[in-house]
């Protein structure tokens, strides 16, 4: 083996004869490791001299060990159940392929000779080391060690005579929280919810089982079954984390729970409610990182960006947002304020509720207690010297009016409303009562959007789809296409062959044209057909572009956007 001094020396020496880089960076690095002892390797990626494919390329070649590419090649379950958890991650290695009497182990060190002794010694084989990068490694043991088994083993350890407990027994439920295996299966419970990349964690009571399913890319999976009996002081511990009353089992609640992962935190949004065969609990889990992405991030294509900002940038106005919950609505209108000057505005906020906090700006919260609702919060926030008002949702007449009146005089108002497309959107809007010359007057342009799966792109492929996919999109595009980029499956994406998901949108911006329309009482055909004519992308349109340019699939248009027009 190749000693750590030795390597690094000539690494140093072939990254130079490559020029990636030079002699006076190598004597800076000398000095870096001379005052710290830290790796070569480490410093080369701390300065960003080499990305980390370079630096395993060339580790590889100068250790003459073969380089694997993880996200291509992954990796096989029974490699993978010899070596626990812990193990992988204290040594940044996992075992990707199996055979009689050898394990072939991908590591970030493979001159780590305490690792490849440990794990000779724990699963009794011929360790066959390969090289990796770090970043690579950590994702993989994050998606193919599955927490679901030592769940079920911490739940097995709480005392039987706490589960054949009766529910009501609120001592008991005290009793049962306090137990450590109750608390680490919670915890387990979120963090491979994270891992998974979930929105959602759902705890169900069912009549024989107790299901727990992750919201993953807008779809629930069933990730585990467990045995009734841990039904209560499961759910008694989520109580306590998010603040709730235990005692209480008929009424719906809401908590918040703050969860530290160790390497950074999440913010969760806990309800629960009452069903026939028990309570149920939905754990929220706040991706801030999403929340914060900039507009040109979310989905919007150059053309219909470059509308929504021309939106954006007016002074004054209403600017509506539509579709239905779980459309990211929500994340639209956390981006655009993110878009704006927080400085020299004023910006104020009415939420129910604040899911994500933002810096230099100033946030209400709606609450049935206090008496605060949407329409109370507006009239609250026109008497503080606003510039942009940001309604969380337009749901009553009261608050229609309010958010219509103030755009009128000389505020930028953003909300959002349940409607299926943009032109639908002023229709109930004025099913709301808002009077159509008002509306007309105050509305700047509406953008009605979906959510969809990105097709994975570590298992891509071109492949061909269902003839009626191949229809909808020809029809729509007038062009032929045999084959679409299609996810055949992967570890990454846990063999849904998508991975992620991205918004599709429809932006109309109020014309004049649009504005007389409305107030000669015309159709919503003739309003869509005015719109197409000024360059609006219905729906439809805009997410076979996506499917054109491979990011979507024509099922997920299918699936998830109403074809009108």
């Amino acid at each position: 083996m190749v000693s750590e001094k030795r390597s690094s020396k000539d690494l140093a020496q072939v990254l130079i004869e490559a020029k990636l880089i030079t002699e006076q960076q190598l004597d800076h690095i000398k000095e870096v490791q001379a005052k710290d002892g830290t790796k070569v390797e480490r410093i080369l990626l701390q300065e960003r001299l080499i990305t980390p494919q370079q630096l395993a390329f060339f580790t590889s070649l100068q250790l003459r060990i073969p380089f694997v590419n993880l996200r291509k090649e992954g990796v096989r379950a029974n490699a993978v159940a010899l070596v626990p958890e812990a193990i992988a991650r204290k040594y940044n290695a996992i075992p990707i392929d199996v055979s009689d009497n050898t394990l072939v182990l991908a590591m970030e060190d493979p001159s780590d000779i305490q690792a490849i002794e440990e794990m000779a010694t724990l699963t009794r084989k011929r360790i066959e080391p390969v090289l990796s990068t770090l970043q690579d490694i950590q994702e993989m043991i994050d998606l193919t060690y599955r927490v679901g088994g030592e769940i079920e083993e911490q739940l097995s350890k709480i005392p039987t005579r706490f589960l054949r407990a009766k529910v009501r027994e609120e001592r008991v439920s005290a009793e049962v929280i306090a137990q450590a295996p109750v608390v680490r299966a919670i915890d387990l419970l979120i963090k491979q919810a994270v891992r998974d990349r979930a929105s959602d964690i759902h705890i169900e009571p069912q009549e024989e089982i107790l299901r727990v399913r992750y919201r993953i890319d807008g779809i629930l999976h069933e990730v585990m079954s467990l045995p009734l009996s841990v039904h209560p002081p499961l759910l008694s511990r989520v109580k306590i984390m998010a603040g709730l009353n235990i005692a209480e089992r008929r009424r719906p609640q809401d908590g918040q729970i703050t969860f530290d992962m160790g390497d950074r935190v999440v913010d969760l949004r806990v309800a629960t409610t009452n069903t026939v065969y028990g309570e149920m609990a939905v754990l929220r889990i706040l991706d801030k990182s999403f929340a914060f992405k900039p507009l040109s991030e979310i989905g919007f294509i150059p053309a219909v960006l470059e509308r929504y900002m021309r939106m954006v940038k007016t002074p004054f106005g209403m600017i509506l947002i539509s579709g239905p919950t779980g459309s990211g609505k929500t994340t639209t209108q956390y981006a655009t304020v993110n878009q704006l000057d927080s400085v020299g505005r004023n910006i104020l906020t009415i939420e129910d509720p604040v899911e994500y906090r933002f810096n230099k700006i100033n946030q209400m919260q709606v609450s049935s207690a206090s008496g605060l609702t949407f329409a109370t919060g507006l009239r609250a926030a026109m008497r503080l010297d606003p510039n942009v008002i940001l309604v969380g949702e337009i749901r009553d007449t009261e608050t229609a009016q309010i958010a219509t009146q103030a755009s009128l005089t000389g505020h930028l108002v953003l909300s959002s409303v349940h409607a299926n497309d943009t032109v639908s959107t002023i229709f109930r809007m004025i099913d709301l009562g808002v009077e159509p010359f008002l509306l007309t007057s105050a509305l700047v342009g509406i953008t009605a959007q979906r959510m969809v799966r990105r097709v994975c792109p570590y298992c891509s492929r071109p492949s061909a789809v269902s003839p009626d996919e191949q229809e909808a999109y020809e029809q729509e595009m007038n062009e032929k296409r045999s084959e679409f980029m299609v996810g055949v499956g992967c570890n990454f994406c846990a063999n849904t062959g998508y991975l992620g998901r991205t918004g599709v949108f429809e932006v109309m911006v109020m014309s004049e044209a649009i504005r007389r329309l409305v107030l000669s009482n015309a159709g919503t055909d003739q309003i869509r057909t005015q719109a197409k004519k000024e360059g609006t992308f219905m729906l439809w349109h805009d997410g076979m572009l996506k499917v054109k340019a491979g990011i979507t699939t024509p099922h997920e248009i299918i699936r998830n956007v109403f074809s009108i027009g």
